[in-house]
């Protein structure tokens, strides 16, 4: 029989290798997350967001810094919105740790939306900060570039292809009431019909050659 100090020690070392396998398993899933999240990444889309952002803002990114890297702390973010739509974003944080830097991402992320970007499109502030998902964050990019061409007031440069634009007809109220009419009588009762009215629509003969 174990002593209860040899027993305290079995069960803590038990313990130890049930945690060291949970720490292994975990790091092996997020392995797998980041393996498939850097496969959604496409190089050519994020050099387009690249040159487009280096368009609009007349200035180039610093060489040797990879895109991520350049967007992280949101300051060109956040210079980028003010230069599409200025005074979006009132304050840039150059400085104050992380948390400014990530103030700078939030109000960047602010300020698309309400610049028209949907609440879908518009990433989340770990996926570009913890380098969780930079695909998401080139569809932001690529989501506020179509929302350019909604806004007669930019003139420039466009990311990505013009969205189709929405094929609206505007109907007179004489147009519209006969169309209810129209529906009224297809959802209406037989009730009063005549032996003529019940004839509409029997079958017709065809006579070929007279």
């Amino acid at each position: 029989m174990l002593s209860g100090v040899q027993s305290s020690r079995a069960i803590g070392r038990e313990i130890v290798t049930v945690q060291s396998t949970t720490q292994l398993t975990n790091m092996s899933l997020e392995r797998q997350v980041r393996l498939k999240l850097a496969s959604k990444r496409s190089p050519e889309r994020e050099k387009e967001c690249q040159e487009w952002i280096e368009s609009v803002l007349g200035a180039k990114f610093p060489p040797g810094e990879i895109f991520e890297d350049v967007l992280k702390d949101g300051t060109v973010l956040c210079q980028l919105i003010n230069k599409i739509k200025p005074g979006s974003v009132a304050k840039i944080n150059t400085t104050g740790g992380q948390f400014k830097m990530m103030e700078n991402i939030t109000n960047f992320q602010l300020a698309i939306k309400a610049y028209g970007v949907p609440d879908i499109d518009v990433f989340q502030t770990v996926d570009l900060w913890e380098k969780k998902d930079i695909a998401q964050v080139v569809s932001t990019l690529f989501a506020l570039g179509r929302e350019t061409y909604r806004h007669p007031e930019w003139s420039g440069p466009y990311l990505g292809p013009k969205p189709s634009d929405e094929c609206k007809r505007d109907f007179s109220d004489e147009v519209l009431k006969a169309g209810q009419t129209v529906i009224g009588l297809q959802a209406g009762s037989n009730k009063g019909a005549s032996q003529a009215g019940q004839n509409m629509g029997a079958g017709r003969k065809i006579l070929l050659g007279k």
